[in-house]
């Protein structure tokens, strides 16, 4: 078999250094809020930790109740390097980050070639942070899973919520949906922006989700027409942008943290 691995973006989003990106995930998930109960899924931003990485731990601090049940982890981002319709798939048997590889779920990665909309599409995941930002936290607050990574282009809220039912199942999977809010809008802009697109997540309302709202809007959109359809509710725990944390106010990027449930 191959051992294809994918490299993921140390160095660049988070630290390079095994021993100080873990106590940075780790400082982040311990100031972060946990419950007695796992949620279904979580969206989670997905900029450079100093910027997003604390809003990320509140969504990832709610998996540890499931630490030792989950075992798959079904993760979506948006693509911001390569242009393409459908979903992406990698031929990769392993991603790879400093704190160890997580092998990919080959048996749901050929489940899902049956579908019209996912592809083997490499380029898509080479230079692709949207998803890789996210596994340090996982290989943090899990114990062992597979990965299904799914890079989403120009997709229909239908087509990734086809994806999503074909892998939905029970407690052992969980749905991980990577995106950001309101970019590059002073301060108050990106508040009232990102509190209207928290508002539609809240009410399931794919339709009031717009490309301005959210860089993921895509993947969002698919989990909240499956939500909608599994009776799950909507929570935001967590809402900043980077002049709350890291950066200026003038020009700044939003990002929310929200859980799935079942009502």
């Amino acid at each position: 078999m191959s051992t294809m691995r994918h490299p993921a973006v140390a160095g660049l989003f988070y630290p390079a250094n095994p021993d100080e990106l873990r106590a940075v995930v780790k400082n982040y998930l311990e100031e972060a809020q946990s419950t007695n109960q796992a949620p279904k899924a979580i969206i989670a931003p997905h900029a450079g930790y100093i910027y997003s990485g604390p809003v990320a731990a509140s969504a990832y601090a709610r998996l540890r109740p499931a630490r030792d049940t989950i075992n798959r982890v079904v993760l979506l981002g948006p693509a911001h390097r390569v242009a393409f319709d459908g979903l992406a798939v990698s031929s990769a048997y392993y991603f790879e980050t400093p704190l160890g590889a997580i092998p990919v779920d080959q048996v749901s990665i050929n489940r899902l070639l049956t579908l019209p909309q996912v592809h083997i599409l490499d380029q898509a995941h080479a230079q692709e942070h949207s998803l890789e930002v996210h596994l340090p936290f996982l290989q943090e607050v899990l114990r062992d899973f597979s990965l299904v990574p799914l890079v989403v282009g120009d997709a229909t809220a239908e087509e990734v919520s086809e994806v999503l039912e074909m892998l939905w199942d029970g407690p052992e999977t969980i749905i991980v949906i990577s995106s950001d809010l309101s970019h590059y809008h002073d301060y108050e802009t990106a508040r009232k922006l990102d509190n209207a697109t928290s508002r539609a997540i809240e009410a399931l309302r794919p339709e009031d989700i717009h490309y301005e709202g959210a860089c993921g809007r895509n993947p969002v959109n698919g989990l909240l027409q499956a939500a909608r359809r599994h009776h799950l509710q909507a929570s935001t725990i967590d809402l900043r942008n980077s002049g709350d944390t890291a950066g200026p106010r003038h020009q700044v990027v939003g990002y929310g943290a929200y859980v799935f449930e079942y009502s």
